[in-house]
């Protein structure tokens, strides 16, 4: 993929072009949202308005990295309506009744897995995804962006917006969170990551 004659040939206004780079970035950008919104829908409603600001606002990309540009895009989009849940909180009825599932992922599955090590994974997985909402809204952005999609903490600043020391020290105040959060969870860590009691 030469992204770079597809972002040019996009600024254009050709569509195929920009739709190829949408495919090419929508797992990634769908991920960030899911890990900062904590669920499918809204994951999917951030993606989508990501997508449509980035088409909109494409002539105003002057270069760098694409995908630090896209990521920056949709993690504020998340914060806009993480702001709009707090300014109108809502609940709801469905919530009451449909059971917290992960999105599929066959990469996360195997065939040869026992049904116990399936469901002691999954179990960690909704812990790993319970402690990652538990974290403020800046720790979780900083967090998902470097330790779930593995950003340098200079990609991370860019697609924040703070400076480096910060990224940094949301990050410490991220993981020592997470890391305690996680050790409520310790029956279900590998031993390994255990704390001795």
């Amino acid at each position: 993929m030469d992204q770079d004659a597809l972002i040019h040939d996009a600024q254009r206004g050709d569509v195929e072009a920009y739709n190829a780079l949408v495919l090419h970035y929508q797992n990634q950008v769908y991920n960030v949202a899911y890990r900062i919104m904590g669920d499918p829908d809204s994951a999917s409603d951030a993606t989508q308005e990501a997508f449509i600001s980035a088409y909109k606002a494409l002539n105003r990309f002057r270069g760098g990295s694409f995908k630090s540009w896209l990521l920056r895009i949709v993690t504020n989009a998340c914060y806009d309506e993480l702001r709009r849940r707090k300014r109108r909180p809502s609940s709801s009825l469905e919530a009451l009744y449909v059971v917290d599932e992960a999105p599929d992922d066959p990469s996360l599955s195997s065939s040869s897995e026992s049904p116990e090590h399936y469901t002691q994974r999954m179990e960690l997985q909704q812990a790993i995804a319970d402690c990652l909402q538990s974290l403020p809204e800046d720790q979780r952005v900083v967090a998902v962006l470097s330790d779930v999609q593995g950003l340098s903490y200079n990609e991370v600043a860019e697609v924040v917006g703070v400076a480096l020391g910060t990224i940094k020290s949301r990050l410490s105040r991220s993981r020592a969170k997470l890391r305690d959060c996680l050790q409520g969870f310790g029956e279900l860590l590998p031993a390994e990551f255990r704390q001795d009691s």
